[in-house]
């Protein structure tokens, strides 16, 4: 794939990714997007198909996996529409919408980077969304979970890994519960879920730079600097 390298951030929920993703693209008009994600679901009263370059993503064949194995149905539909400690989040709910036969054979042929089945539709990510994002040298940012970034890692899409974790469990569960949005039950299912992807996110060779968001500020600033050079890339060509 051509054009500037693509993003991939990944953490568990109340790391601070969308509010980093959120300041990046705030901080650096015109040079991030996001791919558009396809499902077998009907689309929703306000939905359009193929909408969504620019907005944070909901690229729930990506997000979902790595909780699904601890998360219900209605956990994971609840989790795309999270926002990070004390923050409202705008979510891309447009999809491209198609048959569950035209996209296993996408699949099947090897058209999806990622893909995952949920309440009986099927989600992911092709390589065609990515590229449409890269051909308008943007970086691409995909935000994933750790079984995503395995699946990215087996592609020729050569992103940079970065992952970013809480300080600890404790801090986590405080910023959780600061939301108010969930059950007792739910919480922990996303604690046990968070467990697990701080654990795996210490693999050696899985993430390029692991962040510790124990301070905004410094948590951004850090992300910028690995990023700095992608950034001038994108600047220069449209110079």
């Amino acid at each position: 794939m051509s054009g500037p390298r693509p993003l991939v951030l990944s953490g568990p929920s109340g790391a601070g990714k969308s509010t980093l993703m959120k300041k990046l693209m705030k901080d650096h008009e015109g040079i991030f997007g996001f791919s558009v994600s396809h499902t077998t679901r009907n689309p929703r009263p306000g939905e359009e198909d193929g909408k969504g370059l620019n907005k944070l993503p909901m690229l729930l064949g990506a997000t979902l996996l790595p909780v699904a194995a601890v998360l219900s149905s209605e956990d994971l539909e609840k989790s795309a529409s999270l926002s990070c400690p004390n923050e409202s989040e705008t979510t891309d709910k447009d999809y491209h919408y198609t048959t569950r036969e035209a996209m296993q054979e996408a699949i099947d042929n090897g058209e999806f980077i990622e893909n995952a089945e949920f309440s009986g539709n099927m989600y992911g990510t092709s390589k065609a969304a990515i590229e449409d994002v890269l051909a308008k040298n943007l970086i691409c940012i995909l935000d994933v979970d750790i079984q995503g970034v395995k699946r990215i890692k087996e592609t020729d899409l050569n992103p940079i890994y970065i992952s970013i974790q809480p300080p600890s469990m404790e801090i986590l569960e405080k910023r959780l519960r600061d939301r108010q949005t969930e059950t007792e039950e739910s919480l922990q299912k996303r604690l046990e879920a968070a467990r697990m992807d701080m654990e795996l996110s210490n693999e050696p060779g899985v993430f390029d730079v692991v962040i510790i968001n124990d301070d905004l500020e410094r948590a951004y600033e850090e992300l910028k600097d690995i990023l700095s050079d992608e950034i001038q890339k994108v600047k220069e060509a449209k110079s």
